[in-house]
Protein backbone atom coordinates (compact mmCIF):
# COMPACT_ATOMS: atom_id res chain seq x y z
CA UNK A 1 0.00 0.00 0.00
CA UNK A 2 2.77 2.43 0.87
CA UNK A 3 4.57 1.46 -2.57
CA UNK A 4 1.48 2.23 -4.63
CA UNK A 5 0.62 5.33 -2.83
CA UNK A 6 4.35 6.68 -3.86
CA UNK A 7 3.59 5.81 -7.24
CA UNK A 8 0.27 7.48 -7.33
CA UNK A 9 -0.56 11.02 -8.25
CA UNK A 10 -2.20 14.07 -6.58
CA UNK A 11 -4.55 16.08 -8.19
CA UNK A 12 -2.40 18.82 -7.42
CA UNK A 13 0.27 16.89 -9.82
CA UNK A 14 -2.52 17.80 -13.39
CA UNK A 15 -1.80 21.50 -11.92
CA UNK A 16 2.32 21.17 -12.62
CA UNK A 17 1.97 18.89 -15.79
CA UNK A 18 -0.77 21.22 -17.68
CA UNK A 19 2.12 23.97 -16.69
CA UNK A 20 4.68 21.97 -17.95
CA UNK A 21 2.35 21.79 -21.25
CA UNK A 22 2.66 24.93 -21.71
CA UNK A 23 6.00 25.62 -20.25
CA UNK A 24 7.90 23.76 -22.42
CA UNK A 25 7.35 25.30 -25.74
CA UNK A 26 7.35 28.55 -24.62
CA UNK A 27 10.87 28.12 -23.52
CA UNK A 28 11.81 26.59 -26.58
CA UNK A 29 10.00 29.58 -28.31
CA UNK A 30 12.51 32.08 -25.93
CA UNK A 31 15.22 30.19 -26.79
CA UNK A 32 15.08 30.35 -30.68
CA UNK A 33 14.06 34.36 -29.63
CA UNK A 34 17.12 34.85 -27.59
CA UNK A 35 18.98 33.01 -30.68
CA UNK A 36 17.88 35.45 -33.44
CA UNK A 37 18.02 38.81 -31.30
CA UNK A 38 21.64 37.82 -30.17
CA UNK A 39 22.69 36.66 -33.83
CA UNK A 40 20.97 39.85 -35.47
CA UNK A 41 22.07 42.59 -32.51
CA UNK A 42 24.48 41.15 -29.92
CA UNK A 43 28.09 41.77 -30.56
CA UNK A 44 30.67 39.57 -32.94
CA UNK A 45 31.33 36.85 -32.65
CA UNK A 46 27.12 37.15 -33.17
CA UNK A 47 27.05 33.58 -33.55
CA UNK A 48 29.36 32.19 -30.48
CA UNK A 49 26.75 34.78 -28.30
CA UNK A 50 23.77 33.85 -29.63
CA UNK A 51 24.37 29.73 -29.38
CA UNK A 52 25.53 30.33 -26.12
CA UNK A 53 22.67 32.26 -24.50
CA UNK A 54 19.66 29.93 -26.32
CA UNK A 55 21.53 26.91 -25.02
CA UNK A 56 21.58 28.69 -21.16
CA UNK A 57 18.28 29.27 -21.67
CA UNK A 58 17.15 25.59 -21.97
CA UNK A 59 19.22 24.25 -19.75
CA UNK A 60 18.17 26.66 -16.57
CA UNK A 61 14.56 26.55 -17.95
CA UNK A 62 14.61 22.56 -17.23
CA UNK A 63 11.45 21.43 -15.74
CA UNK A 64 13.34 19.13 -13.14
CA UNK A 65 12.11 20.90 -10.05
CA UNK A 66 8.58 21.51 -10.95
CA UNK A 67 8.26 17.67 -11.95
CA UNK A 68 9.67 17.14 -8.71
CA UNK A 69 7.40 19.14 -6.81
CA UNK A 70 4.44 16.74 -6.17
CA UNK A 71 6.04 13.20 -6.15
CA UNK A 72 8.92 13.55 -3.96
CA UNK A 73 6.47 15.12 -1.08
CA UNK A 74 4.19 12.45 -1.87
CA UNK A 75 6.66 9.99 -1.30
CA UNK A 76 8.07 11.51 1.64
CA UNK A 77 4.71 12.07 3.25
CA UNK A 78 3.19 8.78 2.90
CA UNK A 79 6.66 6.96 4.70
CA UNK A 80 6.59 9.35 7.57
CA UNK A 81 2.49 8.19 7.58
CA UNK A 82 3.84 4.48 8.03
CA UNK A 83 5.80 5.36 10.78
CA UNK A 84 3.45 6.38 12.14
CA UNK A 85 0.71 3.62 12.18
CA UNK A 86 -1.56 5.43 9.34
CA UNK A 87 -1.28 3.98 5.99
CA UNK A 88 -1.99 5.60 3.12
CA UNK A 89 -3.29 4.31 -0.31
CA UNK A 90 -3.29 6.93 -2.69
CA UNK A 91 -1.69 10.63 -2.88
CA UNK A 92 -5.50 11.58 -4.02
CA UNK A 93 -6.61 11.01 -0.65
CA UNK A 94 -3.59 12.61 1.27
CA UNK A 95 -4.87 16.08 -0.56
CA UNK A 96 -8.60 15.41 -0.26
CA UNK A 97 -8.16 14.80 3.64
CA UNK A 98 -6.64 18.73 4.29
CA UNK A 99 -10.21 19.78 2.99
CA UNK A 100 -12.46 17.30 5.05
CA UNK A 101 -14.54 18.97 7.67
CA UNK A 102 -17.22 16.00 9.11
CA UNK A 103 -15.67 12.69 10.64
CA UNK A 104 -18.06 9.62 10.53
CA UNK A 105 -17.04 7.02 12.96
CA UNK A 106 -18.50 3.24 13.29
CA UNK A 107 -19.39 2.22 16.93
CA UNK A 108 -18.34 -1.46 17.13
CA UNK A 109 -14.39 -2.02 16.96
CA UNK A 110 -13.92 1.61 16.16
CA UNK A 111 -14.84 3.69 19.44
CA UNK A 112 -14.97 0.59 20.95
CA UNK A 113 -12.29 -2.63 21.90
CA UNK A 114 -14.40 -5.20 19.52
CA UNK A 115 -14.01 -7.16 22.03
CA UNK A 116 -17.39 -7.68 23.24
CA UNK A 117 -18.27 -9.56 26.74
CA UNK A 118 -21.28 -11.35 27.67
CA UNK A 119 -22.44 -9.60 31.07
CA UNK A 120 -26.16 -10.51 31.52
CA UNK A 121 -28.51 -13.47 31.27
CA UNK A 122 -32.28 -12.93 31.53
CA UNK A 123 -34.30 -15.73 30.83
CA UNK A 124 -38.38 -15.49 30.78
CA UNK A 125 -40.63 -18.03 33.43
CA UNK A 126 -39.81 -21.56 32.65
CA UNK A 127 -36.88 -21.12 30.64
CA UNK A 128 -33.39 -22.23 31.61
CA UNK A 129 -30.51 -20.11 31.75
CA UNK A 130 -28.29 -23.02 30.59
CA UNK A 131 -30.64 -24.27 27.91
CA UNK A 132 -31.12 -20.78 27.20
CA UNK A 133 -27.53 -19.80 26.55
CA UNK A 134 -26.91 -23.35 24.39
CA UNK A 135 -29.38 -23.19 21.94
CA UNK A 136 -27.97 -19.02 21.24
CA UNK A 137 -24.03 -20.03 21.48
CA UNK A 138 -24.84 -22.98 19.60
CA UNK A 139 -26.44 -20.90 16.66
CA UNK A 140 -24.37 -17.92 17.23
CA UNK A 141 -21.17 -20.32 16.73
CA UNK A 142 -22.55 -20.00 12.42
CA UNK A 143 -22.58 -15.99 12.45
CA UNK A 144 -19.71 -13.99 11.58
CA UNK A 145 -20.86 -11.23 13.83
CA UNK A 146 -18.82 -9.79 16.47
CA UNK A 147 -21.22 -10.34 19.53
CA UNK A 148 -21.35 -13.92 18.29
CA UNK A 149 -17.72 -14.76 19.61
CA UNK A 150 -18.80 -13.01 22.99
CA UNK A 151 -21.82 -15.33 23.24
CA UNK A 152 -20.01 -18.43 22.25
CA UNK A 153 -16.82 -17.82 24.62
CA UNK A 154 -19.46 -17.41 27.50
CA UNK A 155 -20.87 -20.92 26.80
CA UNK A 156 -17.48 -22.30 26.78
CA UNK A 157 -16.65 -20.28 29.82
CA UNK A 158 -19.48 -22.22 31.79
CA UNK A 159 -18.34 -25.47 30.06
CA UNK A 160 -21.71 -25.71 28.08
CA UNK A 161 -21.55 -28.33 25.26
CA UNK A 162 -22.88 -26.97 21.98
CA UNK A 163 -25.02 -28.45 19.71
CA UNK A 164 -25.38 -28.73 16.15
CA UNK A 165 -27.28 -25.94 14.33
CA UNK A 166 -29.57 -26.63 10.96
CA UNK A 167 -31.42 -24.03 8.65
CA UNK A 168 -29.08 -21.34 9.48
CA UNK A 169 -30.22 -17.67 8.19
CA UNK A 170 -28.71 -14.51 8.65
CA UNK A 171 -30.96 -11.53 8.09
CA UNK A 172 -28.69 -8.19 7.75
CA UNK A 173 -29.52 -5.38 10.14
CA UNK A 174 -31.70 -7.50 11.87
CA UNK A 175 -30.38 -11.12 13.52
CA UNK A 176 -30.35 -14.93 12.61
CA UNK A 177 -32.84 -17.68 12.79
CA UNK A 178 -32.20 -21.82 12.85
CA UNK A 179 -32.99 -24.64 13.95
CA UNK A 180 -31.12 -26.27 17.24
CA UNK A 181 -31.87 -29.86 19.19
CA UNK A 182 -35.32 -29.24 16.83
CA UNK A 183 -36.61 -26.15 18.03
CA UNK A 184 -36.64 -22.86 16.07
CA UNK A 185 -34.04 -20.45 17.32
CA UNK A 186 -34.59 -16.53 16.70
CA UNK A 187 -31.23 -14.07 18.06
CA UNK A 188 -31.71 -10.50 17.46
CA UNK A 189 -33.02 -7.05 17.75
CA UNK A 190 -36.75 -6.20 17.99
CA UNK A 191 -37.05 -5.35 14.52
CA UNK A 192 -36.76 -9.38 13.87
CA UNK A 193 -39.44 -10.56 16.52
CA UNK A 194 -41.62 -8.00 14.99
CA UNK A 195 -41.09 -9.51 11.67
CA UNK A 196 -41.55 -13.23 12.87
CA UNK A 197 -45.09 -11.79 14.58
CA UNK A 198 -43.43 -12.71 18.18
CA UNK A 199 -44.70 -10.58 21.15
CA UNK A 200 -41.30 -9.04 22.50
CA UNK A 201 -42.65 -6.74 25.15
CA UNK A 202 -41.84 -8.22 27.84
CA UNK A 203 -38.16 -8.10 26.71
CA UNK A 204 -38.08 -4.83 25.96
CA UNK A 205 -39.13 -3.42 29.23
CA UNK A 206 -36.21 -5.74 30.71
CA UNK A 207 -33.73 -4.66 28.08
CA UNK A 208 -34.37 -0.69 28.60
CA UNK A 209 -32.40 -0.03 31.40
CA UNK A 210 -29.35 -2.39 29.79
CA UNK A 211 -29.39 0.06 26.76
CA UNK A 212 -29.48 3.39 29.02
CA UNK A 213 -26.10 1.48 30.66
CA UNK A 214 -24.51 1.37 27.14
CA UNK A 215 -25.24 -2.75 26.72
CA UNK A 216 -25.65 -4.09 23.25
CA UNK A 217 -29.38 -6.21 24.08
CA UNK A 218 -30.03 -9.09 22.30
CA UNK A 219 -33.41 -10.61 22.31
CA UNK A 220 -34.30 -14.64 22.05
CA UNK A 221 -37.40 -16.55 20.75
CA UNK A 222 -37.30 -20.31 20.97
CA UNK A 223 -40.06 -21.90 19.11
CA UNK A 224 -42.07 -18.64 18.10
CA UNK A 225 -42.27 -17.55 22.40
CA UNK A 226 -40.04 -14.72 23.82
CA UNK A 227 -37.41 -16.50 25.81
CA UNK A 228 -34.84 -14.07 26.99
CA UNK A 229 -32.15 -11.52 26.42
CA UNK A 230 -28.60 -11.50 26.57
CA UNK A 231 -26.40 -7.71 27.45
CA UNK A 232 -23.17 -7.85 26.31
CA UNK A 233 -20.85 -4.94 26.84
CA UNK A 234 -18.30 -3.50 24.36
CA UNK A 235 -15.88 -1.45 26.74
CA UNK A 236 -14.93 2.31 24.84
CA UNK A 237 -10.97 2.00 23.72
CA UNK A 238 -8.92 4.43 26.42
CA UNK A 239 -7.67 6.83 23.24
CA UNK A 240 -11.52 7.51 21.93
CA UNK A 241 -11.85 10.15 24.19
CA UNK A 242 -8.47 11.94 23.67
CA UNK A 243 -8.98 10.95 19.76
CA UNK A 244 -12.93 12.99 20.08
CA UNK A 245 -11.37 15.69 21.43
CA UNK A 246 -8.58 15.68 19.23
CA UNK A 247 -10.75 16.35 16.05
CA UNK A 248 -12.94 18.79 17.75
CA UNK A 249 -10.15 20.60 18.21
CA UNK A 250 -8.99 20.41 14.85
CA UNK A 251 -12.47 22.37 13.79
CA UNK A 252 -14.02 18.53 12.60
CA UNK A 253 -17.50 17.66 13.49
CA UNK A 254 -18.05 14.18 14.61
CA UNK A 255 -21.24 12.09 14.39
CA UNK A 256 -21.60 8.48 15.02
CA UNK A 257 -23.10 5.77 12.88
CA UNK A 258 -24.63 2.58 14.90
CA UNK A 259 -26.69 -0.19 14.12
CA UNK A 260 -26.97 -0.47 17.83
CA UNK A 261 -30.37 0.57 19.52
CA UNK A 262 -30.70 4.31 19.52
CA UNK A 263 -30.46 4.46 24.43
CA UNK A 264 -26.75 1.72 23.92
CA UNK A 265 -25.51 4.38 20.99
CA UNK A 266 -26.61 7.55 23.04
CA UNK A 267 -24.92 6.79 25.39
CA UNK A 268 -21.53 5.95 23.97
CA UNK A 269 -22.08 9.21 22.60
CA UNK A 270 -22.45 11.17 25.41
CA UNK A 271 -19.68 9.74 26.99
CA UNK A 272 -17.16 10.46 24.42
CA UNK A 273 -18.95 14.23 23.60
CA UNK A 274 -20.01 13.15 19.82
CA UNK A 275 -21.72 15.99 18.26
CA UNK A 276 -24.13 13.81 16.40
CA UNK A 277 -25.85 10.55 17.04
CA UNK A 278 -27.84 7.80 13.57
CA UNK A 279 -28.93 4.98 15.51
CA UNK A 280 -30.52 1.75 14.86
CA UNK A 281 -28.95 2.36 10.84
CA UNK A 282 -29.16 -0.44 8.90
CA UNK A 283 -25.67 -1.57 6.33
CA UNK A 284 -27.20 -0.62 2.82
CA UNK A 285 -28.21 3.15 5.13
CA UNK A 286 -24.91 3.73 6.38
CA UNK A 287 -23.71 5.04 2.42
CA UNK A 288 -26.87 6.77 2.35
CA UNK A 289 -26.17 8.61 5.68
CA UNK A 290 -22.75 10.02 3.59
CA UNK A 291 -24.42 10.35 0.71
CA UNK A 292 -27.17 12.91 2.73
CA UNK A 293 -24.16 14.70 4.35
CA UNK A 294 -22.35 15.37 1.27
CA UNK A 295 -25.67 16.31 -0.55
CA UNK A 296 -25.39 18.84 2.48
CA UNK A 297 -22.30 20.48 1.21
CA UNK A 298 -19.82 18.53 3.93
CA UNK A 299 -16.43 16.76 2.83
CA UNK A 300 -16.99 13.45 4.76
CA UNK A 301 -14.05 10.69 6.59
CA UNK A 302 -15.82 7.56 7.14
CA UNK A 303 -13.96 5.62 10.06
CA UNK A 304 -15.09 2.08 10.21
CA UNK A 305 -13.87 -1.79 10.51
CA UNK A 306 -16.31 -4.15 9.57
CA UNK A 307 -17.79 -5.34 6.39
CA UNK A 308 -21.31 -3.35 6.89
CA UNK A 309 -19.40 -0.10 6.96
CA UNK A 310 -17.51 -1.64 3.41
CA UNK A 311 -20.30 0.91 1.24
CA UNK A 312 -19.94 3.85 3.30
CA UNK A 313 -16.17 3.40 3.36
CA UNK A 314 -16.18 3.56 -0.25
CA UNK A 315 -18.39 6.47 -0.49
CA UNK A 316 -16.61 8.58 1.73
CA UNK A 317 -14.60 11.23 0.16
CA UNK A 318 -11.45 9.88 2.68
CA UNK A 319 -12.11 6.10 3.74
CA UNK A 320 -10.40 5.10 6.97
CA UNK A 321 -10.14 1.43 7.87
CA UNK A 322 -9.22 0.58 11.54
CA UNK A 323 -5.93 -1.95 10.69
CA UNK A 324 -8.21 -4.14 13.45
CA UNK A 325 -10.97 -4.30 11.20
CA UNK A 326 -11.82 -7.10 7.80
CA UNK A 327 -9.98 -7.15 4.50
CA UNK A 328 -12.98 -5.12 2.68
CA UNK A 329 -13.38 -2.45 5.13
CA UNK A 330 -9.54 -2.26 4.72
CA UNK A 331 -9.62 -2.32 1.02
CA UNK A 332 -12.53 -0.13 0.61
CA UNK A 333 -10.53 2.91 3.18
CA UNK A 334 -7.82 5.19 1.60
CA UNK A 335 -6.50 5.34 4.60
CA UNK A 336 -5.82 2.14 7.11
CA UNK A 337 -4.88 2.83 10.69
CA UNK A 338 -2.76 0.03 11.77
CA UNK A 339 -3.29 0.20 15.42
CA UNK A 340 -6.95 0.60 15.39
CA UNK A 341 -6.40 4.31 17.00
CA UNK A 342 -8.87 7.09 16.41
CA UNK A 343 -6.00 9.45 16.96
CA UNK A 344 -4.57 7.99 14.17
CA UNK A 345 -7.15 10.43 11.97
CA UNK A 346 -6.09 13.31 13.81
CA UNK A 347 -2.09 12.87 12.50
CA UNK A 348 -3.30 11.57 8.94
CA UNK A 349 -5.37 15.16 8.90
CA UNK A 350 -1.84 17.11 10.03
CA UNK A 351 -0.04 15.32 7.74
CA UNK A 352 -2.61 15.82 4.75
CA UNK A 353 -1.81 19.70 5.82
CA UNK A 354 1.93 19.79 6.07
CA UNK A 355 2.51 17.82 2.72
CA UNK A 356 -0.41 20.44 0.80
CA UNK A 357 1.75 23.20 2.00
CA UNK A 358 4.86 21.52 1.34
CA UNK A 359 3.90 20.75 -2.50
CA UNK A 360 2.72 24.58 -2.73
CA UNK A 361 6.43 25.86 -1.73
CA UNK A 362 8.18 23.39 -4.33
CA UNK A 363 6.05 24.60 -6.91
CA UNK A 364 6.58 28.01 -5.90
CA UNK A 365 10.08 27.70 -5.67
CA UNK A 366 9.76 25.63 -9.24
CA UNK A 367 7.77 28.59 -10.54
CA UNK A 368 9.65 31.48 -9.22
CA UNK A 369 13.39 29.69 -10.31
CA UNK A 370 12.12 29.39 -13.61
CA UNK A 371 10.55 32.95 -13.92
CA UNK A 372 13.80 34.76 -12.82
CA UNK A 373 16.19 32.34 -13.98
CA UNK A 374 15.25 32.66 -18.16
CA UNK A 375 15.76 35.96 -18.24
CA UNK A 376 18.71 36.35 -16.58
CA UNK A 377 20.32 33.11 -19.00
CA UNK A 378 19.08 35.18 -21.95
CA UNK A 379 21.08 37.85 -21.45
CA UNK A 380 18.52 40.84 -19.55
CA UNK A 381 21.63 41.58 -17.54
CA UNK A 382 23.67 42.20 -20.31
CA UNK A 383 23.21 45.36 -21.98
CA UNK A 384 23.66 47.42 -18.02
CA UNK A 385 25.48 45.40 -16.02
CA UNK A 386 27.51 43.13 -19.06
CA UNK A 387 26.70 40.21 -17.07
CA UNK A 388 25.83 37.04 -19.09
CA UNK A 389 25.42 33.40 -17.89
CA UNK A 390 27.40 30.61 -18.74
CA UNK A 391 25.73 27.46 -19.94
CA UNK A 392 28.14 25.40 -16.48
CA UNK A 393 26.78 27.88 -14.48
CA UNK A 394 22.90 27.61 -15.76
CA UNK A 395 23.59 23.94 -15.30
CA UNK A 396 24.41 24.22 -11.80
CA UNK A 397 21.55 26.17 -11.02
CA UNK A 398 19.06 23.86 -12.82
CA UNK A 399 20.56 21.35 -10.19
CA UNK A 400 20.45 23.39 -7.56
CA UNK A 401 16.78 23.64 -7.45
CA UNK A 402 15.91 20.13 -7.54
CA UNK A 403 18.07 19.89 -5.05
CA UNK A 404 16.27 22.70 -2.64
CA UNK A 405 12.59 20.76 -3.49
CA UNK A 406 14.22 17.95 -2.13
CA UNK A 407 15.64 18.88 0.78
CA UNK A 408 12.36 20.98 1.43
CA UNK A 409 10.38 17.93 0.73
CA UNK A 410 12.38 15.44 3.43
CA UNK A 411 11.68 17.67 5.88
CA UNK A 412 7.91 16.01 5.93
CA UNK A 413 9.91 13.22 7.38
CA UNK A 414 10.83 14.90 10.84
CA UNK A 415 6.99 16.78 10.69
CA UNK A 416 5.45 16.84 14.59
CA UNK A 417 2.12 14.47 14.22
Amino acid sequence: MVSEAQRSRAPIQRLADSISAWFVPIVIMVSVLTFMIWFIFGPEPKVAYAMINAVAVLIIACPCALGLATPISIMVATGRGATSGVLIKNAETLQILEHIDTIVVDKTGTLTEGKPQLINVISEPGVDESDLIKYVASLERNSEHPLSAAIVDAAGGRDIKLSVASEFQSITGKGITGTVEGHQIAIGNQALLNELSIDSASLIEKGEPLYEEGHSVIFVSIDNKPAGIISIADPIKHTSKEAISALHAEGLQVIMLSGDHRATAENVAKKLDIDKVYAEVLPDQKAAKIKQLQADGHRVAMAGDGINDAPALAQAEVGIAMGSGTDIAMESAGITLIKGDLRGIVRARRLSRATMGNIRQNLFFAFIYNALGVPVAAGILYPVFGILLSPMIAAAAMSLSSVSVIGNALRLSKVDL
